[in-house]
């Protein structure tokens, strides 16, 4: 399998599931084979998680790529027993770091669900052939803060909805929920924050707002969605 394949939140969840190392081995740089040069988007990829783990307080010595061809049996067997050995001398993952049981999963489980936004944020970064002198401070300290702290939220205005059912439509993850003359509910849990529901949103309703910093708010509760237009209302008084 070609290494442009091994996705973050493939990385990711291996932590997750308590592995106490990531090992990657992908062709040199320049000698894919295939057209698709997925080394580069891998090593882009390592170099991003690993600014991800530091951030999140795990050591990234437990991530580890390197390049060989499939004939040098003894760069694989000489580099696989340097992870193996800097692993052990680790340990279990989270103990060095000084995280508690469960401290490792909750701090993942929160970088897991930005994975998608993430792939979106920093599209362009994660697309480019880097050369190697370009590794270091590819990805800042600073950049992965605001990455991680500052991803946004979509939220449905229920006094300004009108159920066009458009966003639902457009949503590339059937995040969005709603029926005719129903609020339209945006599932937090499932949105990538893409901001397709905010750009297909008709203007004279723009009814999705934007949240930078703070969660969005809860949605009305289920029966009380339905949207009473305004002339209903002048028929009712």
């Amino acid at each position: 399998m070609c290494s442009g394949r091994v996705d973050m939140a493939h990385v990711l969840r291996a932590f997750s599931n308590g592995m106490d190392g990531v090992f990657i081995g992908a062709c040199h740089l320049n000698e894919c084979n295939y057209i698709t040069h997925g080394n580069f988007l891998a090593k882009n990829m390592v170099l991003l998680v690993k600014k991800i783990m530091a951030h999140v307080g795990l050591n990234p010595d437990r991530l580890r790529m390197q390049f060989m061809s499939g004939a040098e049996a003894n760069v694989f067997v000489a580099s696989t027993n340097s992870f193996i050995k800097t692993i052990k001398d680790l340990g279990p993952i989270g103990n060095s770091e000084g995280l508690v049981d469960g401290e490792v999963r909750s701090k993942l489980a929160r970088v897991e669900k930005l994975v998608s936004y993430i792939k979106i944020a920093k599209k362009e970064k994660l697309n480019r052939r880097l050369n190697p002198e370009e590794y270091e401070g590819y990805f800042t300290e600073d950049e992965i803060a605001q990455l991680l702290n500052e991803a946004p939220a979509y939220y449905i205005e229920p006094d300004k909805c009108q159920a066009c059912m458009i966003c639902a439509r457009r949503c590339p993850v059937d995040a969005i929920t709603g029926a005719k003359r129903e609020v339209h509910v945006i599932d937090q849990d499932k949105c990538i924050k893409c901001g397709t529901c905010i750009d297909v949103c008709p203007t004279k309703f723009s009814a999705v707002t934007k949240m930078v910093g703070r969660p969005a708010p809860p949605p009305p509760p289920e029966g009380k969605r339905a949207i009473v237009k305004k002339s209903e209302e002048k028929e009712a008084a």
